[in-house]
């Protein structure tokens, strides 16, 4: 069994195989998902590739790991592998869940693959039961170019897309890279100024009141105030643990008292979900201060 055998660190490094040495069958003009995030995009371009091939093995990783990182599109590519390739251990509930995920999110293709199917029970494939190194996904290169950036803010949501630019723009006030601080709000509300959690978050970078009241933000609905209250807070989190990427995004997600009391990124599987998630946008391990280079 490919998934049941293939251990986490392998499946990475398929991964970084992805990064460093692309197939030849990507278009040259760019990702045919400008909309997710560039590693992301990287993974599901290489993985329809690797398929048209008949590279089974190869496609089922990136489809798998893109998955993992909250890809609704990995999520669908994979549940639609399952159902064309018989993979030993793999039944046909691991690509009903699958697709379900992506279904329940809005992929209109999910949808209609799932039309006539009994929903079944939950059904993951192995990949998603372990943990995940972020030691190796630390390890994806260089921080992620601006050219690529521009190309991510500019395929967005029309709607969305002048809330990413003025994270952009306000960023550098504050002493934060533009890009580390999309891949926050990128994971916190995907550019959603009315976004509200079950935990009481707020608005763009999702404020607590708490955190709120902390960096003087009034309405934590005024899109410009509240990004101006979390870009405070991700700069005093970047100053806490000296601009360490992994820290201070677990920090943002968990609070920088589970930080420090685990003393490293703590074990929860939806904090080093979403450290995975923007370590894989940003793509390198140490802050870039504006205007000290890094692309």
């Amino acid at each position: 069994m490919v998934l049941a055998t293939l251990n986490l660190r392998a499946l990475l490094c398929a991964v970084l195989a992805t990064v460093l040495m692309p197939l030849a069958a990507r278009a040259e003009g760019g990702s045919l998902f400008p909309d997710e995030a560039p590693v992301i995009a990287r993974l599901l371009d290489d993985g329809i590739a690797a398929e048209a091939v008949g590279f089974d093995a190869g496609a089922e990783a990136r489809y798998c790991w893109a998955a993992r990182l909250g890809s609704v599109e990995g999520q669908y590519r994979l549940g639609k592998f399952y159902l064309a390739h018989r993979r030993p251990g793999i039944g046909p509930t691991v690509a009903t869940t699958l697709l379900s995920f992506a279904a329940q999110r809005g992929h209109l293709e999910a949808q209609k693959l799932l039309a006539g199917r009994a929903p079944g029970r939950i059904d993951t494939p192995a990949c998603f039961e372990q943990a995940i190194d972020l030691a190796v996904i630390k390890t994806l290169g260089r921080v992620i170019s601006r050219q690529e950036v521009q190309r991510y803010v500019a395929a967005l949501p029309a709607a969305r897309r002048p809330h990413a630019q003025m994270v952009q723009r306000l960023a550098p006030q504050f002493g934060v890279d533009p890009r580390f601080a999309l891949a926050i709000v990128r994971n916190e509300s995907g550019f959603d100024p009315k976004a509200l959690s079950s935990k009481n978050a707020m608005g763009l970078m999702q404020l607590i009141p708490e955190t709120a009241e902390r960096f003087n933000v009034v309405d934590a609905f005024q899109p410009e105030q509240n990004v101006r209250g979390g870009l405070a807070y991700l700069r005093w989190l970047l100053d806490r643990f000296d601009g360490d990427i992994a820290l201070t995004a677990a920090a943002y997600n968990a609070g920088e008292g589970a930080v420090m009391r685990y003393d490293g990124v703590p074990p929860y599987p939806e904090t080093r979900e979403y450290v995975a998630r923007v370590l894989g946008f940003y793509r390198a391990s140490q802050h870039v201060t504006p205007g000290r280079g890094g692309g």
